[in-house]
């Protein structure tokens, strides 16, 4: 089961992996395409607004008024954002995998994953009834789990979730929970058994993977109108671009290299969250606008983050490291009172260059089966 999550993570690995990789990769001794211009994702677009509002499909069950008493109308939710965690300090990171599968880099992406996990994605779909391009909307990783939504009504994939011992029962008003578990056969004939990872399905619609029952049900909780009256992490008026959420300055200070762990201790000191936005229609551009308490000292951090990008920008142009060069071209930090915002882009040109090793693979392997191939 574990392999199989791991499975439908893959285009979130691949998107937040790919701004690093393409940043520390080069392509020899081949001119960089000239700059260009990059739209950076900012606001709501009318096709996403569009979509927040199709969105909204589900209403909370309410007790009957009493006689007498107006019963006031409840307003349908997104119940993904209503799974979302609530409060400060938390973590929460949206990829909306079908938008991402019909876009330019999802198609290169998909033409690489294809090529390497081809057979695995394929015994996937077969054992669960699950199309991960098709059949999959949106993932959601947070602090405490995954969340993806879709279509979850295929009978394997309940088949699945309740072989090999593991129990099941009925959660609140359109849940059921599946507390999976994994045996290993010692050498002396021994069983030894484990928990995996617990599982909730919701209305055939979402599943929840988190790593203790009660985690499963806190999700199913928010989404039923159970849960806190403190609001999602993630608005509706945020839900733009490819990805988008907020990392929690602690989980942000791990992303730093060894080397600004220093810069990294700043942030994870002033700032209270950073909100995230990408925009990966055409090429793959991210926001992150970092906010905090006190105006002084996010003023310092955005001077000692944008004096970092000019030195690595310098860097790059004196050991001719063109792409990076070219990458760091379009980062800048645009500071604003008490927050700021990072920009950071690849165009799609640059993406389509990195990637072009896939397809060489693709041709060799090809060229390979044909030499081995007996002649007719």
């Amino acid at each position: 089961m574990q392999r199989r999550r791991g499975l439908w993570l893959v285009f979130a690995v691949v998107l937040f992996g790919l701004a690093a990789w393409l940043m520390l990769s080069g392509q020899g001794e081949e001119e960089a395409p000239p700059p260009q211009k990059v739209a950076f994702p900012n606001r709501l677009r009318p096709e996403e607004r569009e979509r927040m509002e199709r969105r909204r499909t589900y209403v909370v069950p309410v007790a009957p008024a009493d006689a007498g008493t107006e019963q006031k109308p409840v307003r349908p939710s997104d119940p993904v954002l209503a799974a979302l965690p609530r409060g400060k300090g938390k973590t929460a990171m949206v990829i909306e995998a079908n938008a991402i599968r019909h876009s330019p880099i999802g198609e290169l992406l998909l033409e690489c994953l294809m090529n390497r996990e081809g057979e695995e994605l394929e015994r996937f779909k077969q054992d669960t009834g699950v199309d991960p391009f098709q059949d999959l909307d949106r993932l959601v990783l947070t602090d405490d789990g995954v969340i993806v939504s879709g279509n979850f009504g295929n009978e394997r994939l309940k088949n699945l979730l309740t072989s090999r011992g593991s129990t099941n029962y009925a959660y609140g008003d359109g849940a059921r929970l599946f507390e999976t578990q994994s045996e290993r056969h010692l050498p002396d004939g021994g069983v030894v058994r484990r928990n995996g990872p617990q599982v909730g399905l919701w209305n055939d619609q979402m599943l929840v993977f988190g790593r203790s029952a009660n985690g499963v049900k806190d999700v199913i909780d928010r989404v039923e109108g159970r849960g806190p009256d403190e609001p999602p992490v993630i608005s509706e008026g945020s839900t733009y671009g490819e990805m988008y959420g907020v990392i929690s300055a602690e989980q942000l200070k791990k992303l730093f290299p060894p080397d600004q762990q220093e810069l990294a201790a700043r942030l994870a000191e002033v700032a209270e969250n950073v909100e995230l936005h990408v925009d990966a229609r055409s090429d793959f551009a991210m926001t992150a606008q970092v906010k905090g308490a006190d105006e002084a000292k996010m003023t310092d951090l955005g001077k000692s983050l944008g004096g970092a990008l000019s030195l690595a920008r310098m860097k790059a142009q004196a050991e001719g490291e063109k792409e990076l060069a070219q990458l760091l071209d379009f980062a800048k930090v645009r500071p604003d009172g008490n927050e700021f915002k990072l920009e950071l882009a690849v165009p799609l040109e640059v993406i389509k260059q990195q990637l072009a090793f896939c397809r060489d693979q693709q041709d060799t392997q090809g060229s390979k089966q044909q030499e081995a191939s007996p002649a007719p």
